[in-house]
């Protein structure tokens, strides 16, 4: 097996030479050059004008590949492959959408997307995020600064995403004592607010791995552990999720107001 660098050099080159590819990053903890020995590799390749899935089938490298749209308009799609036994996740990134994402952020404003393993859903700007944090490794791409225009805006589109979300909870499942569904609805919250500090921060978020712990929001996992079953204690969990999450925010500067 080849080391570390000769091997992201030799999928950077493979890819790069598909059509349609103007530029291949390394993004993810190998990207930030946070990982671990048994990381996967995340590489994005960024193309202009269509990409043909097709093209990547044809490189030879076993896993599923989906076509470009797949994943929905924001994440687009991409591969889980295995290359000289390492795990590859290839994401598509296209550079028109990249470049409106950059222009609405540059103008205080962002797309949200549900996705797949994503509680909060994934923000336009989470595309930005990949470029700041990761490694381009062929080709060019501007590597955007937070935008400040994002920094004043964003905080309060996301509290309030997390006020509605414990407000709802709170009188349609906790006093019922529907656990479940109050249990899913503060994680959700959670991580609402996190992407509220988060943004007041000027920190860039590229997934919810360690969103609670970079807003300081790891707290609530006491909350959660030990909400009781009846109507009371899940009414007095959202309550206290709401006082941690709210503290969170105004400490950040975000939403003076939150409460």
């Amino acid at each position: 097996m080849i080391d570390d660098e000769r091997f992201v050099q030799h999928v950077a080159d493979r890819l790069a030479g598909l059509p349609g590819v103007r530029a291949v990053a390394l993004g993810g903890s190998r990207g930030s050059a946070t990982h671990r020995p048994d990381s996967d590799w995340d590489v994005a390749l960024y193309y202009r004008g269509g990409f043909d899935a097709g093209n990547l089938r044809g490189l030879g490298w076993p896993g599923e590949v989906v076509d470009p749209g797949a994943w929905g308009p924001l994440f687009d799609g991409g591969a889980w492959l295995q290359i000289d036994e390492r795990p590859v996740d290839v994401h598509y990134r296209d550079l028109d959408v990249v470049e409106h994402q950059l222009a609405e952020a540059r103008a205080g404003r962002f797309d949200w997307q549900p996705l797949t393993f994503h509680l909060a859903g994934m923000p336009g700007y989470m595309l930005l995020a990949e470029l700041a944090t990761g490694r381009v490794l062929r080709g060019e791409l501007d590597v955007p600064e937070y935008p400040d225009a994002l920094r004043e805006q964003a905080p309060g589109r996301w509290w309030r995403f997390a006020a509605l979300t414990l407000d709802y909870t709170r009188g349609n499942h906790a006093r019922f004592g529907r656990v479940a569904e109050t249990a899913g609805a503060l994680a959700q919250a959670s991580c609402q607010a996190a992407h509220a500090v988060c943004a007041a921060r000027g920190t860039w978020v590229t997934n919810e791995k360690r969103l609670l712990e970079s807003a300081g929001l790891r707290g609530v996992d006491e909350v959660l552990a030990e909400p009781g079953t009846g109507p009371d204690g899940l009414v007095a969990a959202v309550d206290r999720v709401r006082e941690r999450c709210a503290a969170a925010v105004r400490a950040a500067g975000g939403v003076p107001d939150a409460r």
